[in-house]
C-alpha cells in the first residue's frame, strides 16, 4: 500500500507578502518538510495561469473578490496571481524541493480555472495527477499545502471521488477565508465527502 504526501499549490503568490496572500501561508513550510521523508512519494500541484487569464480581475475588468460566470459556472475573480515564468509562481523559501519528485501544473487553460490538482473547474480536462497515481500505484494521499477553502478543498473532494483513500494534515494547510466561516466550512465539507482530517503531531506519532 502506497502513500503520497501531496501539495497543493506552496506558491510565493500565496504567502504573506503575495499578490493573492494567505495568512501565515508560509508557515506550513517547515510542517511539509518535516512530514516528507514519511512518504512514499511527494508530488506538488501548482497555479500556472497565462497572462490575461480569465479569472484574473484585471482581465474582466472588475475588482477582485467580484463574481461572475465563467465557461458556465460561477467564478471568483482574483489578482493576478501565479502567473507562468514569475517569481509569484515559485516555490516558497525553504520547501525541501529535492524531496518532490513531479509537479502538476493547473490553471494552465486561459478560459478557465483550475481550483483542483486532478481537474479543471468544468472537469473538462485532467491534469495528469490521477494518472500519474495510478501509474506509482499509489492508494492513500496525505494533502497540505493553501488554500484550505478553495485548492486545498477541491483536491481533496476530487481525490475522494476517484477512490483515493484521502487524509488533510490540518497544521499543513492555511486558508483565504474570503468570507468569515469559510475555512471552517471547507473542514465540513471535505469530512463529509469521506476526508479524515488529522494533524502532523498524529501523523508523526504514528511511526510511519
Amino acid at each position: 500500500m502506497s502513500k503520497a504526501l501531496i501539495l497543493v499549490d506552496v506558491q510565493n503568490d500565496f504567502s504573506p507578502d503575495g499578490a493573492l496572500p494567505v495568512p501565515d501561508g508560509d508557515a506550513i513550510v517547515p510542517v511539509i518538510n518535516l512530514l516528507m521523508p514519511h512518504f512514499d512519494h511527494v508530488i506538488a500541484t501548482k497555479d500556472w495561469h497565462p497572462e490575461g487569464h480569465a479569472s484574473f480581475a484585471s482581465t474582466q475588468g472588475k475588482q477582485p473578490g467580484e463574481q461572475m460566470i465563467l465557461a458556465g459556472i460561477e467564478q471568483i475573480l482574483w489578482p493576478d496571481h501565479c502567473v507562468q515564468e514569475t517569481h509569484g509562481a515559485e516555490f516558497i523559501a525553504g520547501l525541501n524541493l529535492d524531496a518532490i519528485e513531479r509537479v502538476i501544473y493547473k490553471g494552465t487553460q486561459p478560459e478557465i480555472d483550475s481550483y483542483s490538482g486532478f481537474f479543471d473547474n468544468q472537469r473538462y480536462q485532467a491534469t495528469g495527477l490521477a494518472d500519474y497515481l495510478h501509474k506509482i500505484a499509489v492508494t492513500e494521499l496525505y494533502i497540505v499545502g493553501l488554500a484550505t477553502d478553495y485548492c486545498v478543498k477541491y483536491t481533496v473532494l476530487d481525490a475522494i471521488s476517484l477512490g483515493f483513500k484521502t487524509w488533510v494534515i490540518q497544521d499543513a494547510c492555511r486558508g483565504v477565508n474570503l468570507h468569515d466561516g469559510d475555512i471552517e466550512a471547507a473542514w465540513s465539507t471535505m469530512q463529509a465527502a469521506g476526508c479524515q482530517l488529522t494533524v502532523s503531531s498524529s501523523f508523526l506519532q504514528k511511526g510511519y
